[in-house]
């Protein structure tokens, strides 16, 4: 679905130094709630002015949730997309509102018939609203919904089947799911439509009291790079990007953690 990215990191103010200065970063994802379109940041627009992508990844359109879209959130996505001269926006295959609250997480929907509809109505008016490409991403989820009418790869196969949506395929909350709720990693795998990859997400983690938490703030763990080698078993993906958002450790380790993931792209 998409062109070839490369090798990027998510972008985050305290990486913004090191990210202009580290080798191997062929691409950036930026949180689109964090953007002002007016009032860029200097050394994103330094990056794209020198023709690096710089992606707008949404974390609150809640595109799952049964309320009405707030579409305010979608046109402020696709200004900041505008602005950066973005080739494609993405969210979360989830939910985030119901009720008048706000979870403050993203949560996973139930795997129904229902469901689907109301997923795919929605993203169908959100693509009406943005201006390019709309890719969505899987999540990591401590819990699953009962009665479920069909598995995550399924659902995501009738969702990109409906809409022409792309795919992000985020290999560590894969790993996160399988270890946390029982799923099956190498199923998901199988069974998802690889013509419909945007790209790919790398983050690491830690286990606390049984439980493994997607942190963003740890190194990759060998058990997902093996995984990212699954995937590349079946795809060459388009692009593969870091996320880093807390703990931030040293430009050299940042630029290992970015040579390790290339290395698994290019064997």
């Amino acid at each position: 679905m998409a062109d070839r990215l490369g090798v990027g990191i998510g972008w985050r103010e305290e990486l913004d130094l090191s990210i202009a200065r580290m080798p191997g970063v062929d691409w950036v994802e930026v949180v689109a709630e964090n953007l002002h379109a007016p009032h860029l940041p200097e050394s994103l627009i330094s990056l794209r002015d020198k023709g690096i992508p710089v992606l707008p990844h949404a974390v609150s359109l809640s595109l799952g949730g049964a309320e009405p879209l707030e579409t305010s959130r979608v046109e402020h996505l696709a200004e900041v997309a505008r602005a950066l001269d973005a080739p494609l926006v993405s969210d979360h295959v989830c939910f985030v509102r119901a009720g008048g609250l706000d979870s403050g997480h993203l949560m996973p929907l139930p795997r129904t018939r229902e469901a689907l509809d109301v997923l795919v109505a929605n993203v169908r008016l959100a693509q009406s609203i943005v201006e390019v490409p709309l890719a969505l991403e899987n999540i990591a989820a401590l819990l699953e919904w009962p009665d479920a009418e069909m598995s995550e790869e399924r659902f995501l196969t009738e969702l990109t089947e409906r809409t022409g949506c792309g795919l992000i395929i985020d290999v560590a909350n894969l790993y996160a799911n399988a270890r946390n709720i029982g799923t099956d990693p190498v199923a998901f795998l199988d069974g998802v439509p690889w013509e419909r990859l945007a790209y790919v997400h790398m983050a690491g983690g830690v286990e606390r009291d049984g439980v493994y938490h997607d942190t963003h703030a740890h190194p990759v763990l060998p058990e997902v790079l093996d995984l990212l080698a699954e995937l590349c078993r079946r795809t060459d993906p388009p692009g593969v990007l870091l996320e880093r958002d807390d703990d931030y450790p040293t430009d050299t380790e940042l630029t290992a953690e970015l040579a390790a993931l290339r290395a698994v792209v290019t064997r």
